[in-house]
């Protein structure tokens, strides 16, 4: 069976705003409803939702320029070309989560509660918003000759060209929908502050980690692993943390 030929034009652009904006939108909208299932304040979702997706978007592109600076020498205005690619999630995560714990902070809320409101939704984010990354063609896999294969062929792609690629956008945004159907479930039946939120650190970094291998972009080395594996041991490691504690929730 021959590789499928995938070729985008201008929709990358828009594409990848419109399923990022998307996935975001989806994600808060989850938080709302799990927020209002446990008697939390409920309104307090939306605004540490976008405090949470603008402090990702400039931790993903923080890290992102870390990792590449040599893309930015002699013009650091392309910095704030987001619409060109370069975002990390792992970034996203870090930065995103501590700006919306901040204010959740200040807002005296149950931190592992609401932690456990956003998980599911930000499983759900990053399956519809990697579908962005496809159209755009970053985040690219390595050359393969399986038959699901994708070959980006026009210009505009962030993707190199003519080449069979492994599809590790949507390889990201099937382990997002599967995270999220699982953490759906679950939350039926775990009723202890932070499982919810250990579970989902725990199923991402395991994927992440797996689907770095077939991931062809660079995004720094540490010994064998990549700076993005290595980030995934330490959220591994806090999730076995949050499933080891126990504090029922109080609703």
């Amino acid at each position: 069976m021959n590789p499928i030929l995938f070729s985008i034009g201008s929709i990358n652009i828009y594409a990848y705003s419109v399923y990022l904006t998307a996935g975001c939108l989806l994600g808060i909208g989850w938080a709302m409803r799990a927020a209002r299932l446990w008697e939390l304040d409920y309104k307090l979702a939306p605004v540490t939702g976008i405090i949470a997706v603008v402090s990702g978007i400039i931790g993903a592109r923080a890290l992102y320029v870390g990792l590449y600076p040599q893309e930015f020498t002699g013009n650091l205005l392309k910095i704030f070309y987001i619409w060109q690619g370069g975002l990390v999630f792992s970034g996203s995560i870090i930065f995103g989560s501590l700006a919306g714990l901040l204010y959740l902070r200040y807002k005296q809320q149950p931190i592992l509660d609401w932690l456990d409101c956003f998980a599911p939704g930000i499983a759900l984010g990053q399956a519809v918003g990697r579908l962005g990354c496809f159209f755009a063609g970053c985040c690219y896999g390595k050359p393969t000759d399986l038959p699901w294969a994708v070959t980006y062929k026009n210009t505009d792609s962030l993707a190199p060209l003519f080449q069979p690629l492994h599809p590790t956008q949507l390889y990201h945004s099937l382990a997002g929908l599967i995270i999220f159907l699982i953490l759906a479930v679950a939350g039926n039946h775990i009723k202890t502050e932070g499982r919810i939120t250990g579970l989902f650190l725990i199923l991402f970094s395991a994927f992440r980690f797996i689907i770095e291998f077939f991931r062809a972009d660079y995004r720094g080395e540490l010994g064998p692993l990549s700076m993005t594996q290595f980030i995934t041991l330490v959220f591994f490691a806090i999730g076995i943390y949050l499933l080891s504690i126990y504090k029922k929730r109080s609703t």
